[in-house]
């Protein structure tokens, strides 16, 4: 009897000993178990207040935007006609494209022409847009009233007013007043010394820069937008970095080309993306902006073949932002270079030695296994 009551009561101990740590343990997870719900509560606010504030540009996005973007790679594939009960569909594959390239006598040129007036434009903005916010920046007198100078034109005349001045009326005029142009042109810059040596050895570079300073006031007028980029740019350099490179001797040329050009790389890649978006919004620098808009109201397969020239369009112009990117890119210098691949190298030899030294232990501890049997 006296061994059956210890054990009854030792029993009685564990019970309450158990009952105890669920008791602990359940209070404990009372306790954390509110904290869990406001943490989640309160985030979950957040988030809902985050995506109710994003959801008109996100429904935007979608409709306006994302949806267009889709139709149209589907447009490119088909052939549309206007009917009586409206749009008839058909799927015809790539031959819209391959009559863009091959059939259509207008897209290949205008493609060409693009290409031929976007790479001397932008370089001159770009390279322009700087000289000038790099002047400006020097200047110390009347800094304020010359920015607003330069600035002027992009708010004066709007798009409309640009695209009346960069327009002809027609193709015959438009012909005969580019025959009448490079005739001025030459007879206009032929008392200037340096562009008689210029025709002297290549009459259509010097054509060329005939109708570049023609048509300065319409590149000035393109420069805006970036000059104030520039400038922002430049204002950004800590002037300690050049004080300390005059402190070592260092030229003008040098710090130009050691400091700050370096330094201005990021924002001369935004204002060459943005002058590249911005040139080909014109139909006189860009003529297949208007096969596009020509292509779109024709009621036989016209919206067919805008999206076909579209799409191409696009993808020519992210081939040029891609090669503005790898221009501008940050490169290491070669002896960084050189460093990197040597510590690849060592690398792969670090773990190649302990390899071998893995697999050599291995056999030591088989052969002892072995020789210890």
């Amino acid at each position: 009897m006296a061994e059956n009551t210890k054990v009854t009561s030792e029993e009685v101990k564990e019970e309450k000993v158990e009952t105890a740590k669920t008791s602990n343990t359940t209070k404990k997870k009372e306790t954390k178990a509110p904290k869990k719900k406001k943490m989640r509560t309160y985030q979950q606010r957040q988030n809902r207040s985050g995506y109710m504030f994003m959801a008109p540009w996100i429904l935007g996005f979608c409709a306006f935007t994302l949806f267009p973007f889709v139709f149209t790679i589907y447009l490119s594939f088909t052939s549309v006609a206007s009917t009586n009960w409206g749009y008839k569909i058909e799927f015809i594959g790539l031959s819209n494209y391959i009559n863009a390239f091959v059939g259509n006598q207008e897209f290949l040129p205008a493609l060409l022409s693009y290409i031929k007036m976007i790479i001397p434009y932008t370089f001159i903005v770009v390279v322009l847009s700087f000289i000038i916010a790099y002047l400006l920046c020097k200047i110390n007198v009347g800094k304020g009233i010359l920015r607003t100078i330069y600035f002027l034109p992009v708010i004066i005349m709007s798009g409309p007013v640009m695209s009346q001045l960069l327009t002809v009326q027609n193709a015959g005029d438009q012909a005969a007043e580019k025959i009448a142009a490079v005739t001025q042109q030459t007879n206009a810059y032929s008392n200037i010394f340096i562009m008689q040596i210029i025709d002297s050895y290549s009459p259509a570079l010097a054509n060329g820069l005939a109708g570049i300073f023609d048509q300065l006031s319409i590149i000035l007028w393109f420069t805006g937008i970036p000059i104030v980029l520039f400038i922002n740019g430049l204002q950004k350099i800590n002037p300690s970095i050049y004080e300390a490179a005059k402190i070592d001797s260092a030229n003008a040329w040098q710090i130009m080309w050691k400091i700050t050009i370096p330094m201005i790389k990021q924002v001369g890649l935004i204002i060459t993306v943005f002058t590249v978006i911005q040139l080909g919004m014109y139909d006189s620098i860009n003529p297949v902006y208007k096969l596009i808009e020509e292509k779109t109201g024709e009621t036989s397969s016209g919206l067919g073949f805008a999206a076909t020239y579209a799409w191409i369009y696009s993808l020519l112009a992210l081939v040029m932002i891609g090669i503005v990117f790898l221009i501008f890119r940050d490169r290491k210098p070669k002896d960084i270079k050189a460093r990197q691949k040597q510590e690849k190298k060592l690398k792969k030899l670090e773990k190649q030695q302990k390899k071998r030294l893995a697999s050599q232990a291995r056999h030591q501890k088989k052969e002892a296994k072995l020789y210890g049997k």
